[in-house]
């Protein structure tokens, strides 16, 4: 409402966003602002950018034999480029795995082995549980063999964490330690911080990625993300395939 002797008339507004000829006049006078462009046309080019590089990237993470079975499907100039992209990373990952195996510690070459050894490249030191008892500890041993073998480049050591540092905290098991150029660069206290006794290869690829000891878009990252995508949009369409034939037999039900 005006204040008392303000010859102002008082104009009625609504909902100042919206599209009507009233508020168009308002807008041309300044009595309120310009409405502000629709998000909708960036949305959409934002997702037309997306698909385009979807589309330019299908071929990232394919192996060898991956991209063998699609020649049928796609320009074989444009496979041959991914194939000898292919090649020319394998050769060099063959020329940089030297390791391809988890290396015992022992605390007299403890030095010589990981801080000595990480001014070469990342050392990643599994320090686990004495107890058999510790499910997590075995979970990531496992899951440490593995990485070894799969980055054979990249130095994986273990040892038992009382023989490590005397007196170690067993709640503080299993810890992970990462050391470049000499120093540690990263400590994980358990796998409370990943998914638990859930944890698994995606998650060890992430704390590769994150050391910066591969690139994200290493091969060997990129396939185990898609399979694991393929994977969850299969259990999403099994899902579904359930669901619908539930709601089918319920309906079936009704009609008996």
């Amino acid at each position: 409402m005006a204040a008392p002797g303000d010859q102002r008339i008082a104009v009625p507004i609504d909902d100042p966003n919206a599209d009507t000829e009233w508020n168009d006049i308002l807008r041309k006078h300044g009595v309120i602002p310009e409405k502000p462009p629709s998000p909708t046309p960036m949305i959409q080019e934002a997702i037309e950018e997306a698909r385009r590089l979807a589309h330019e990237n299908r071929l990232e993470g394919k192996d060898l034999d991956e991209l063998d079975e699609l020649e049928d499907e796609e320009d074989e100039e444009f496979l041959e480029i991914y194939r000898q992209q292919r090649m020319k990373e394998l050769s060099a990952l063959q020329k940089k795995s030297v390791h391809g195996s988890v290396y015992p510690l022992s605390k007299p070459e403890y030095s010589r082995e990981v801080t000595d050894a990480s001014q070469n490249g990342p050392v990643f030191v599994l320090l686990t549980s004495s107890l058999g008892t510790n499910v997590e500890s075995r979970v990531l041993s496992e899951l440490w063999r593995q990485a070894a073998r799969e980055y054979g480049d990249i130095k994986f050591c273990e040892m038992r964490a009382s023989q490590a540092i005397e007196n170690y905290p067993e709640r503080n098991c299993p810890t992970i330690l990462v050391y470049n150029k000499g120093d540690i660069v990263k400590q994980v206290v358990t796998l409370m911080t990943m998914h638990g006794v859930k944890t698994n290869m995606l998650d060890i690829d992430k704390l590769l990625v994150d050391v910066g000891a591969i690139p994200d878009n290493d091969m060997r990252v990129a396939k185990r993300r898609r399979e694991a995508q393929d994977a969850e949009e299969e259990k999403l369409f099994s899902k579904n395939i359930r669901s619908t034939s539930d709601h089918k037999e319920e309906d079936d039900d009704d009609w008996d």
